[in-house]
């Protein structure tokens, strides 16, 4: 008998449960939300260790956000033949990451690092590109294995989505005011920023046509500019320089070959950046020390016209224009060449 009731307790128990999940995916779908990736070590390790397909056949992108909205991958490899490894982390500086691949001798390819200057020359420390590199470095079978099971699941239920509806995200929703030093929640719509299975970060279709929504990460942006660090400069920006071009010196050491590109912003973001950031002293100066070649989009009449809808990053049909010039930049400027041309 008391087998019998524990089993009827049991049964009821899953019931419940799957009754919640299903009801509370339900909603979300209901509301708006949208499928996609968790942008972890897991992901990016999975692009990792792409970066050693031979240089004719792949180019590797790094940078921050931008690059991450802005190359579009499916046009990429449509018209180059080309496939693209998105290597690039939100909110974060790609110097490590160009350290981690200079340090590899494996890696003998093409790279385009994307600069956004309040990032990439950041006094700033970011634990997150150490964290994935570590991670990468020490995979176990287990996670490979973890990550295969888990990511065909994760694309199909929007509960699931780490960012926006984990428990943290939930309760950074409720908008109690933060502690003094505590950095703020940044409480992004979810249709901004949807990752995909190759890392591209896209804008739904409704998030593009909602001014609210831009407006509510408009908002975020104008947080984030009180940062009261002032620009690097001096020793520190010596500093950089002088690693980044012995970064890129190691691999064109290799056979390989490094390209910087600077994307678009617009508005308050795109004024606040040419001030803080004048093009001499950070775009010129990273090109002329490091001697590689460089692709500024206000240079390009089609490209400074693009339009961020928040300020700061391309939604999916401007990305594909986005991505059509800097193929046709590459080839007809830069003397690169891809199999599908």
């Amino acid at each position: 008998m008391q087998k019998h009731v524990s089993s009827k307790a049991a049964i009821l128990t899953v019931i419940v449960v799957l009754a919640f999940f299903v009801s509370l995916e339900l909603y979300l779908r209901s509301k708006g939300a949208v499928t996609g990736y968790d942008d972890g070590p897991e992901l990016w390790g999975h692009s990792r260790e792409m970066v050693y397909e031979p240089a004719d056949k792949a180019t590797v992108f790094t940078g921050s956000s931008r690059i991450k909205y802005d190359l579009d991958i499916p046009t990429w490899e449509r018209l180059t033949g080309n496939h693209a490894i998105q290597l690039a982390m939100v909110a974060s500086s790609p110097r490590l990451f160009l350290t981690d691949l200079a340090d590899d001798p494996k890696f003998k390819g093409k790279l385009i690092v994307d600069v956004t200057e309040v990032l990439f020359f950041s006094h700033r420390g970011n634990s997150y590109p150490d964290q994935f590199i570590s991670y990468y470095k020490k995979r176990t079978p287990a996670q490979r294995a973890s990550f295969v099971l888990n990511k065909p699941i994760e694309s199909r239920l929007v509960f699931l989505s780490e960012g926006h509806y984990a428990i943290n995200a939930l309760l950074g929703r409720l908008h109690i005011s933060d502690r003094p030093g505590i950095y703020p929640f940044l409480d992004f719509p979810s249709g901004f920023d949807p990752v995909m299975y190759n890392r591209q970060d896209i804008m739904t279709p409704e998030f593009v046509a909602d001014t609210n929504q831009h407006n509510q990460v408009k908002a975020i942006w104008g947080l984030l500019k009180n940062d009261p660090t002032p620009p690097m400069s001096g020793k520190d920006l010596d500093s950089v320089m002088l690693s980044v071009k012995n970064d890129v010196n190691k691999i064109r050491a290799r056979g390989g070959d490094v390209i910087f590109t600077r994307t678009p912003s617009t508005g308050f973001f795109w004024m606040a950046e040419q001030h803080m950031y004048p093009r001499k002293a950070y775009w010129d100066r990273l090109l002329a020390e490091t001697g590689c070649k460089g692709i500024y989009f206000g240079d390009y009449p089609t490209l400074a016209k693009l339009d961020c809808p928040e300020l700061s990053h391309l939604s999916q049909a401007s990305a594909v224009i986005y991505t059509t010039n800097l193929v046709n930049i590459l080839e007809t400027e830069k003397g690169w060449s891809f199999s599908a041309r």
